[in-house]
């Protein structure tokens, strides 16, 4: 017990088979949150180390991950990264909820593999109709002899398959079942800082050079690093993250190796036995946070870290989920940064009035932020926005 958080030393509940279990609180697991996230102080790990701790990051929007990574690590800058993916030590590709994550090559197919489930229910949603009667062996080999002959684009490959193969089918449904059945990495230099380029694609394998996973992976250990990276976390918080269902049972079996929780709610948390429980009284700093970072992303339950009421504010009507700031160890506010040729300005919105020391430290680390994110412009502005909301904050 010496290693909870000091209110959950106080406060205990029941387990689902009605084993005395700890109450972890929203502030509680909040800071284990950020702790393990690396947003409470900024982490000395390798670029590939820490994308590795995280399980990957969210690259939707390509430069996303530079953001993310900056605000987690104390001595990062553009080109590690860019450099990573030009080595092939970093790639982008299709894996959880079916969704663009930057990875290390170490993971990018033992992640994939636990994963394949997850893309063929997609697929199946989304193009089940278009695709049916077609032979997935046939349209992966067809499909990776064309990825692996040159990068493709999705509407190039779906033309290519439509002429070749199967004219009277749909060209977007062909290309979205080779991602399905063949691990498709997009090739640089998309991804790279500065570069605007179409999303390409390759074969893993080829990409790689043939290299394979280091060790074959399955659901529970991918489910023994979320909850390193995210937890302590319900089984909807690992099935949100991970697009994988029936974890009911992976989980009945990991249980003897984990600690378990419960939350004010009373849903069943999980744990692994070594993952930091920070005292929910632990000072949080000031944070910038990418579009698409998986923070917001990983739980059934986000209310750990973002209040209810400001969620339409972030998770916009066309899919979007916007640059955040964090103030308290909440988000509490967006982002932007506006650039033309000559100025890149920085538009910090909060929700609510901030305190004065919040806003210094904002600023601080807002102007630290344009020196990283815009260090090409020759004058630096920064400004904050008028609230959008009531002054009242959610409880």
């Amino acid at each position: 017990m010496d290693s909870l958080p000091a209110a959950s030393r106080k406060s205990l509940t029941r387990s689902s088979r009605g084993e005395e279990v700890p109450l972890l609180g929203r502030k509680a697991l909040n800071r284990a949150l950020l702790a393990r996230q690396l947003l409470l102080e900024r982490s000395s790990l390798t670029p590939v180390d820490a994308i590795e701790h995280l399980v990957g990051m969210q690259s939707q929007a390509p430069t996303a991950p530079y953001v993310g990574l900056w605000s987690r690590l104390a001595h990062f800058h553009t080109d590690d990264l860019s450099q990573l993916l030009a080595d092939r030590q970093t790639v982008r590709i299709a894996l959880m909820r079916s969704t663009i994550h930057l990875v290390s090559a170490r993971d990018c197919l033992r992640l994939r593999n636990v994963l394949q489930s997850v893309h063929e229910r997609a697929l199946k949603g989304n193009f089940g109709r278009k695709l049916a009667g077609l032979d997935p062996a046939e349209l992966a080999r067809e499909g990776r002899a064309l990825v692996e002959g040159r990068p493709l684009t999705f509407a190039e490959l779906g033309s290519l398959l439509r002429e070749r193969c199967w004219p009277d089918r749909d060209g977007p449904a062909l290309a979205n079942a080779v991602r399905t059945y063949v691990p498709l990495v997009q090739v640089t230099p998309r991804g790279m800082w500065g570069a605007s380029a179409q999303a390409a694609h390759t074969s893993a394998e080829a990409w790689l050079h043939g290299l394979a996973a280091e060790a074959e992976t399955d659901a529970g250990s991918l489910l023994l690093r979320y909850l390193a990276a995210f937890g302590p976390a319900s089984a909807k918080d690992m099935g949100a993250w991970s697009g994988l269902s029936g974890l009911r049972g992976i989980l009945d079996k990991l249980r003897p190796r984990l600690r378990v929780f419960r939350d004010e709610h009373g849903a069943e948390l999980f744990d692994v036995p070594d993952a930091p429980l920070p005292d929910e009284n632990t000072p949080a700093p000031v944070r910038f946070l990418a579009e698409f970072d998986n923070i917001l992303l990983s739980h059934a339950d986000r209310s750990r870290i973002l209040p209810e009421a400001y969620r339409p504010l972030v998770f916009t009507e066309n899919g979007i989920i916007r640059s955040a700031i964090l103030v308290g160890g909440f988000v509490s506010g967006l982002w932007k940064i506006e650039q033309t040729k000559e100025t890149a300005e920085l538009v910090i919105t909060p929700f609510t009035p901030l305190a004065d020391t919040d806003r210094a430290a904002l600023a601080d680390e807002g102007r630290k932020l344009l020196q990283f994110a815009a260090a090409g412009a020759q004058e630096h502005r920064l400004t904050f926005a008028a609230p959008p909301l009531p002054a009242d904050t959610p409880s």
